[in-house]
């Protein structure tokens, strides 16, 4: 019997943990709430969580630097809580590896949509047909999910590993950011598009060691995935 997704919330306000604990359990979630920073990292290691709503302002460790510490762990999914119109810090949470973020205040309905669309995502990913594909210095192991930079592994979140994967699966092909955000986080995803270009700036550092430029961006329009003239191997499995 397959387990119903469990959500770890940290937040330090009772009314938010209250809220969300209500509308997720509406929709058969399990909902494991933390008040403190300094609390979250042993309820993540106990509980293994499917998803992570993160407040960035919280007593103790803040959302910022648990996002990090949670990315040092393990590639879980990520939704950052941010105070309506602290752009900064909504940036500088997908800079640290937040998958997507919600402002303060938020719709609880919006805050389950998005938890559904990242879950049916990474559900849609792991029963996908495997792709695996090698590239001069990259290579790309979808039934993995690993990422081969000069024969040493990078490490991904989810959604810049599903972000890599769709455009390297349809290379020289040119995606506006709005088709990005259908495509990888979902035809329902409530964010802006900001979140391509976080998204795609990290990978840009992650894949700096290789002498080929593979993410081109195409001014006005959107970005690209842009393979060398030789492509060494592509197989599916």
């Amino acid at each position: 019997m397959q387990h119903s997704a469990k959500i770890l919330v940290v937040d330090d306000d009772p009314n938010i943990l209250e809220l969300i604990k209500l509308y997720a359990e509406m929709e058969d979630f399990e909902v494991i709430g933390v008040k403190n920073g300094d609390l979250a990292l042993s309820a993540f290691n106990q509980e293994n969580p499917d998803v992570i709503i993160l407040d960035i302002m919280l007593p103790g460790a803040d959302g910022i630097t648990l996002c990090r510490n949670f990315r040092e762990i393990r590639m879980v999914p990520i939704i950052m809580l941010t105070a309506k119109g602290e752009e900064a810090d909504r940036v500088l949470g997908l800079e640290m590896g937040a998958d997507d973020y919600v402002s303060k205040p938020f719709s609880p309905r919006e805050l389950i949509a998005r938890i559904k669309a990242i879950l049916r995502r990474t559900k849609i990913l792991d029963t996908s047909e495997h792709l695996n594909i090698k590239y001069p210095g990259l290579e790309i192991m979808s039934d993995l999910r690993k990422i081969l930079v000069n024969d040493e592994e990078v490490e991904m979140t989810p959604k810049e590993f599903d972000l890599i994967c769709y455009l390297a699966q349809n290379p020289l092909r040119v995606f506006s950011r709005e088709n990005l955000l259908s495509a990888v986080w979902g035809c329902d995803y409530f964010g802006d598009q900001r979140t391509v270009d976080v998204h795609v700036r990290r990978l840009r550092k992650k894949l700096a060691p290789l002498d080929h430029e593979y993410l081109t961006t195409i001014w006005g329009v959107g970005y690209k995935f842009t393979p060398p003239l030789k492509v060494k191997e592509v197989s599916y499995e």
